[in-house]
Formats: C-alpha cells, structure tokens, sequence
C-alpha cells in the first residue's frame, strides 16, 4: 500500500464507492456549437468542435459517442508483500470503471476506506520542491475520495502557463492555483465523482518544461502513487500544452491515454513524428482571436492527424472559440459548456 495517507486519514469517513464510480461515464460529446458531423445539434456556447475517431483502421468523420459496457466480474488480486491473498469483488461499471480492481499491493478494496469525502481543497496539498523523495519538482497533491483504499485510480497531470513559473516553495506554488484544475479544486469546484489522483507541478525554468521533464515527473507519480496505469492523462494551457504536444512528439502513446493541450503548438511535434502522434487520443482547444499563441499551433496538427491514414488517428478533436483571445482555458476546464466534458472524453479513453 502506498504510504501518503499514513498520517493524514486515520479516521476515513464511512462512504461507499458507489459515488466515486458514478463520475466514470464513458463517452465524448462535441460542444453546442458548429460540428461537421451531419448530426450535428444547433445552439452551444460559440465553439466549433471537428473530430475523427478510427475503427479498425478506417477513418469516420464526425464527432462519437462511446458508451461504457458493463464490467465482468473482478478478477481476485495477486499476493502482497505479507503474501496476503488479494480480494476482487464484483466488476461494476464498464470501460474506466474501478470496480473489481484489486490494490496495487495485492490488497483487497475497501469501499469505505481512503481518504474522506468532504470539500476537494481539504485533499489538495502543497508539495514544495525536495520534500518528496523521487522528485526534485514542486507540486500540489489532490487525491480523491477512497484514495487509499487499495484501488487503482486514474492520473491527471496538468502543466500550467508560463506567468505561473516558479522556485517550488510553498510561496511559488501559490502562482499554480490561478488556472486550470488546480484552481478549480482550491475553490472546492472540482466534483467529488471525478476519481482522478491530480498534480500539478510548477516549471522553475524559464521557459516551458520539456519533454524529457514531464516524462519523469510521470515515472516518479506511477511509483508514488495508486496509478492505474492503462489511464494516465495530460493536459496543459498555454506553454504547458506546448510541453504537452512535445511529449506526445517525443513518447506519443508510452505512457498517456489521452491528451488536452489549450492554446499550445503542436506543429513541432506533428513535423518530428508525423501520423504516429495520432496513436495517442488529442481533443485541441484555441481561441480563435489568439495572438499569444496562433490558433494555427492547434489546427495544423490536428487537421493533418485527422487525414491520417497510416496510420489512422484514434480520437482527434479540435475545438476553436471565435473572438476568444489566448484564454481559452477557463471555459475549457470549468465546463462552462457542458458538452465539452473534457473528463468524461479522457476516461473515455484507457490504455489497453
């Protein structure tokens, strides 16, 4: 069993798992906007969603739908470190479900067990720079309800922009709660069905993190942390969607389901790994009155992955916001339009 909640939960509340599984609907849905799908329903909040999903190599037009299949049976855990023989339990829900999953360590789930439910900002922690062995980065911690009870959860890593570059200290890291996820969770924003285990770290450069940078944070988080690692997820804005298509142009589908990078630039990465980047599913956001960062760093690479053919895109989507300028993000992650449920899309989405 992972250690982190050693001190920090020693009196878990009482709550069955039944609401942590109730945040995994599988399935992806375009915004209220203009959608080249034929089906494609008016009204929406201004956005224009184009998306390609492949099956079995063919390339199909339009935006789609997946809906989860229900679980099998869980399967029971393999033997822990005590050589305790792991419990299964009955495999609910279908595809990103946690039911039936065994702890890492071969240990039985508890439903009731983990860290306690209540408002997300008393789970989201600081953890400033050389206070976590395995990492020398800067980061807030947010774990979700029942984490620790012996599942596996999904990872959400989240890159912020440039303007929220750091030194790691619990003062920098201040600068990390002005966008994204990690805004919304200190505002106790952030449901208690989404499951996912998020960090976001702070980049102490000068510059936007490399490749090479999120690709360890990634291996130090799957060893510290309950990590299902078939859903593991990335998404930035700004110079942290530039790391995010660079890491996908530099690893593509080693380690991430599913990619959102807002207002980034993707060409670079499209010109060194051609169509295999679309082997990782990418829904792109951009405002199209961007002038940070040109819109064309989201619709390049996405058009050209979505004529792919060998081989053919997984799942690439774009979504532009007219008028919008490099801000694209709030709206994105606060859901302001539902339909662009981009949580619901990544745990869509599972490695096999």
């Amino acid at each position: 069993m992972k250690d982190q909640l050693a001190t920090r939960f020693a009196l878990p509340r009482c709550l069955g798992l039944l609401g942590l599984l109730g945040g995994l609907t599988a399935g992806c849905s375009d915004d209220g906007g203009v959608i080249d799908s034929p089906n494609a329903n008016a009204g929406g909040h201004g956005g224009t969603t184009s998306g390609t999903v492949s099956n079995a190599g063919s390339s199909v037009a339009g935006n789609a739908t997946t809906t989860g299949t229900a679980g099998s049976d869980g399967q029971g855990g393999g033997a822990g470190a005590s050589g305790e023989a792991g419990g299964g339990g009955s495999g609910g829900g279908g595809s990103g479900g946690i039911g039936g999953r065994a702890g890492g360590d071969g240990m039985m789930i508890d439903a009731d067990g983990g860290a306690p439910a209540g408002p997300a900002s008393e789970r989201h922690t600081a953890r400033p720079t050389g206070t976590v062995p395995g990492t020398t980065a800067g980061y807030w911690e947010y774990l979700p309800p029942h984490y620790g009870n012996g599942a596996l959860y999904p990872l959400l890593l989240f890159r912020h922009g440039l303007g929220e570059n750091g030194d790691g200290t619990m003062q920098g890291l201040q600068k990390v709660l002005k966008h994204g996820p990690p805004k919304l969770i200190n505002a106790n924003q952030w449901p208690e069905t989404r499951p996912f285990i998020v960090l976001s770290t702070q980049e102490s450069g000068s510059g936007c993190p490399t490749a090479q940078e999120v690709d360890d944070f990634l291996t130090f988080a799957t060893t510290k942390y309950s990590v299902d690692p078939r859903r593991i997820y990335l998404t930035g804005l700004s110079c942290g969607a530039i790391a995010t298509w660079n890491y996908l142009g530099a690893h593509t589908d080693e380690k991430v389901a599913a990619a959102i990078p807002i207002a980034g630039d993707g060409r670079p990465a499209f010109m060194k790994v051609g169509c295999q980047l679309g082997k990782v599913p990418i829904w792109a956001f951009h405002g199209l009155a961007d002038t940070d960062q040109q819109p064309a760093g989201s619709i390049d690479p996405i058009t050209k992955l979505k004529a792919c053919t060998n081989p053919a895109a997984v799942d690439v989507k774009l979504t532009t916001y007219p008028g919008v300028p490099h801000d694209s993000w709030t709206q994105t992650y606060d859901l302001s339009n539902p339909a662009n449920d981009i949580y619901a899309w990544m745990l869509s989405h599972s490695k096999p």
